[in-house]
């Protein structure tokens, strides 16, 4: 359970925080910015299911991403412990992404797309304003899986794969979201290569 009584505390003031193992960095830390982006994406879908009242089985999806997006976001702010078992213990397990988690979103990424209109050319972020936000979610997603790409390229740090694998299926997911948004893609909006020299 977690409390949040005092909301204004003052202690990022000089420029860092807290991870939840209770190590301080500073706010520009790549771990930091790894969850950071996850937040923005998070929010970002947010913005979009003001848009998906219309498509209840789309708004569940996006509502069990957004849960599964808080616990990725303490998974990442959670350092797993070193190889050789340094770093302080937690007294708790930490929360992890989990390959079912994964699977799931897999799962869900055939199902929508198994009904959208085929595909013969990229398309722009546009249309339907709940597909447009959800391409806009999407971006953002992309973002923050480069950022724990990133993190995870640091031999000292410590990352659950899982973490990278979801984020690289939930931009997937949210693709065909917004495909599904904009009419099961019978509005998209194509890319015409060239079509305004």
């Amino acid at each position: 359970m977690v409390t949040l009584n005092k909301i204004v505390t003052k202690a990022g003031d000089g420029g860092k925080t807290r991870l939840a193992s209770g190590e301080e960095v500073p706010k520009h830390s790549p771990r930091v910015e790894a969850y950071g982006a996850v937040d923005e994406t998070n929010a970002a879908i947010g913005v979009a299911r003001l848009h998906t009242g219309a498509l209840p089985a789309l708004d569940a999806i996006l509502a069990r991403v957004q849960n599964d997006l808080f616990d990725l976001g303490a998974d990442l702010a959670t350092p797993a412990k070193s190889e050789d078992g340094r770093g302080a213990p937690l007294g708790y397990e930490p929360l992890r992404i989990l390959d079912a988690q994964v699977d799931r979103l897999e799962r869900e990424v055939d199902e929508v797309n198994a009904r959208l209109s085929p595909l013969n050319s990229f398309i722009l972020p546009a249309g339907a304003p709940a597909a447009a936000h959800l391409h806009l979610a999407r971006t953002i997603a992309r973002r923050a899986e480069r950022q724990v790409s990133l993190l995870m390229e640091d031999a000292s740090e410590r990352v659950s794969p899982a973490t990278l694998k979801y984020l690289n299926r939930l931009s997937d997911l949210l693709f065909v979201c917004a495909r599904a948004a904009n009419d099961d893609g019978a509005v998209d909006v194509l890319w015409k290569p060239g079509a305004t020299r």
